[in-house]
């Protein structure tokens, strides 16, 4: 036997008045959930700017290195005529300049390695030159 559509969340059985209602009641919800947003916005700002006067960074806060060039090409100006292990490569690429707030850049370099096969040559294990 088919059971019967309960209509007890269905709005189609209330009134114009209770609807109205139903409105306002929605639309202060979301006014008193905005509010409550941008107060912890604030307060998360506040902690932010006592984290950087203190000499720390935030993750996530816009805080992306901006490089002249890409990784790429920093990582071929250093394997150019060298053959180098993958920690050998990050450590060179932070040493010539390139800037990078990864915690985990040799893995970055690594994964360089292995997208970018037609311009890095792999030689043994952990070890790469530029083709």
């Amino acid at each position: 036997m088919a059971k019967k559509a309960q209509s007890s969340g269905s709005l189609d059985s209330l009134s114009i008045a209770e609807l109205q209602a139903e409105i306002r009641r929605r639309t202060g919800t979301l006014a008193s959930l905005q509010r409550k947003r941008e107060r912890a916005a604030k307060k998360l700002a506040e902690i932010d700017a006592l984290i950087a006067q203190h000499g720390g960074s935030v993750r996530g806060a816009g805080t992306r290195a901006s490089n002249a060039i890409s990784l790429v090409d920093a990582m071929q100006k250093v394997l150019r005529g060298k053959t180098m292990g993958v920690s050998e490569v990050a450590d060179a690429v932070r040493a010539s300049g390139y800037v990078t707030t990864s915690p985990n850049f040799r893995v970055i370099v690594n994964q360089t390695f292995i997208k970018h096969k037609k311009i890095f040559k792999r030689i043994g294990r952990g070890q790469y030159t530029v083709s």
